[in-house]
């Protein structure tokens, strides 16, 4: 059997070394235009912010490790320009040379990726970058430090332009500027939890703007202006970290099946319309495993998983790749966001019935040193509580626990899982109570009624309702400190002495600092007669949206 695969990296390589795993006699060929089949793509930021120091620990494997450890016939500086589906064949050019050359298969393997989208191709500027492989990290570093580089904006607030945000502000006293078109940083994230990452950034010195896109980029003298929608500015330099798209076009000229939108079309055993034929990785389009729809993902931890589903499919192991809920985590600064399954956006989008609930405790025992307050944000349908989505931000414990939460959502596990889990307990860890395990208390006694809930969202929007008040729970200090505008004010320990002072015709929205004293408010009142809904997050929450 003779495989070629097109492209290296998380999909291409990881297939190339599971085929022979399983296939000691297949001729396998890889090729990729790139000066490296496997470098560590999530990485490049990192050595942008001199926290790699040396961009040698971003290459994976060499071409020449690659080819001694798996006999696979590795060719960098190459790149396939067309497919003969009919003749089983592809037309390869080399870059060095610029000659081209044939090689028949029996199965092809399409991991081209993804490329950086630019909009502004017709502004021909060094000062202009894209960051996909080590040679853009390496040239994006060596320049700014070559060129005593100032002010540098960054257009696009997702993953990468975050992450790179961070990693140019460690480099010296440079000015950073994230500007995004929509109304928050990190697509996936609600914009509520988003708000405590623009804070974040903010307190460091990182200029975010929102809501306003860069409508054109100018020649400057030794500057480059920037448009935006409702004023211009200047930098020394741009990074374009708008997003990426799939490296399709081999697969539309070959007539594979093609989204709308871009991205290849493959089934649940990664196989294009082509039988022999398979696609893989940031090329292609998968299945979103709660919505069910189908999205791209350009994440590594999925391709690694699409590599094997593909090896196996082509050496008759047959197997499927069952999708994906989109687990992330992104470091900024000396906090963690993780994120996994879907945001109120797509719930809203796809008529999910669903609620939200926000928890703050602690990452562990509050009485063994260092513990730190979490922000958790899950998302769950409201009959059942199955769990939908989860959006986790915090100093520690942030990877643990969406990976617990992940775990529960591709398992279709519900708010009463939750409750049972058995978790890891140990004071320099977690609670005897987990923050997962109080996740899905919270959740079914909103769902059995024992507790109805509120956002601040909801609250702000009843602001000229005079059927409710808003009550605060918490001790006299901490109301002294701030409390939310025309509020009443009882400390949770006065509550019961202090029933008549309250009036059992109108609705009371209770908050304390994080939800957990509200909530035994809310028992106190429902019990004695009064109707009463806990604000979820509480003021700490309301403080940092």
């Amino acid at each position: 059997m003779k495989i070629i695969i097109v492209g290296g990296v998380a999909g291409g390589a990881t297939t190339a070394a599971r085929l022979r795993r399983l296939n000691e006699k297949a001729e396998i060929i890889l090729i990729e235009r790139g000066n490296h089949i496997s470098f560590a793509n999530c990485g490049l930021p990192y050595y942008i912010g001199d926290v790699i120091k040396n961009k040698k620990d971003l290459l994976v494997q060499t071409p020449e490790k690659f080819n001694k450890r798996f006999n696979v016939d590795v060719r960098i500086k190459q790149e396939v320009i067309k497919i003969d589906g009919k003749e089983k064949k592809v037309i390869i050019r080399n870059i060095e040379t610029n000659k081209n050359y044939e090689e028949s298969y029996d199965k092809l393997v399409l991991s081209p990726g993804a490329k950086p989208i630019n909009p502004f191709k017709d502004i021909n500027n060094e000062k202009i970058r894209t960051l996909r492989n080590v040679e853009d990290s390496v040239e994006i570093k060596d320049y700014i430090e070559n060129n005593n580089i100032k002010n540098i904006a960054i257009i696009g607030g997702g993953y990468i332009g975050v992450e790179v945000a961070e990693n140019l502000s460690n480099l010296n006293k440079t000015k950073i500027t994230i500007i995004e078109k929509s109304s928050h940083l990190i697509a996936p994230l609600d914009e509520d939890m988003a708000k405590f990452i623009h804070k974040v950034l903010r307190d460091k010195g990182i200029n975010v703007i929102l809501n306003n896109g860069v409508k054109e980029i100018e020649n400057e003298d030794n500057k480059l202006g920037i448009v935006l929608e409702d004023k211009k500015m200047s930098a020394d330099f741009i990074i374009l970290c708008i997003g990426v798209k799939p490296e399709d076009m081999l697969a539309v000229q070959a007539d594979l099946k093609i989204y709308p939108r871009g991205g290849i079309e493959v089934d649940e055993h990664m196989r294009t319309n082509d039988e022999d034929i398979y696609a893989l990785g940031d090329v292609v389009k998968i299945k979103n495993c709660v919505t069910e729809e189908f999205a791209h993902i350009p994440l590594a931890g999925p391709a690694n998983k699409q590599a094997r589903v593909v090896a196996n499919n082509i050496c008759g192991i047959e197997t499927t790749y069952d999708g994906s809920i989109g687990s992330s985590i992104l470091k900024i600064f000396d906090y963690n966001l993780g994120m996994t399954g879907i945001n109120e956006t797509t719930c809203k989008k796809n008529n999910i019935q669903y609620k939200t609930i926000i928890l703050s405790p602690y990452s562990h025992a509050t009485y063994y040193p260092g513990a730190n307050m979490l922000n958790i944000k899950a998302i769950y349908e409201n009959k059942t509580g199955k769990i939908l989505g989860a959006q986790v931000f915090g100093k520690e414990s942030v990877d643990k626990i969406t990976d617990i939460l992940a775990t529960a959502i591709k398992m279709k596990m519900t708010a009463y899982d939750l409750e049972e889990l058995d978790l890891c307990y140990a004071p320099p860890f977690s609670s005897a109570k987990s923050p997962v395990n109080l996740l899905g208390n919270s959740i079914v006694n909103e769902i059995e009624g024992l507790v109805k809930t509120v956002t601040w969202q909801e609250v702000e929007d009843l602001e000229n309702n005079n059927n409710f008040e808003v009550l605060d729970v918490r001790t006299d200090k901490e109301y002294e400190e701030g409390a939310f505008n025309d509020c009443i004010h009882i400390p949770l320990d006065d509550l019961r002495n202090r029933l008549n002072d309250l009036d059992k015709s109108i609705t009371y929205l209770v908050y304390c600092r994080t939800g957990l004293r509200s909530y035994i408010a809310c028992r106190i009142l429902s019990q004695n007669g009064f109707e009463v809904q806990n604000i979820t997050g509480g003021y700490h929450y309301l403080t940092c949206i």
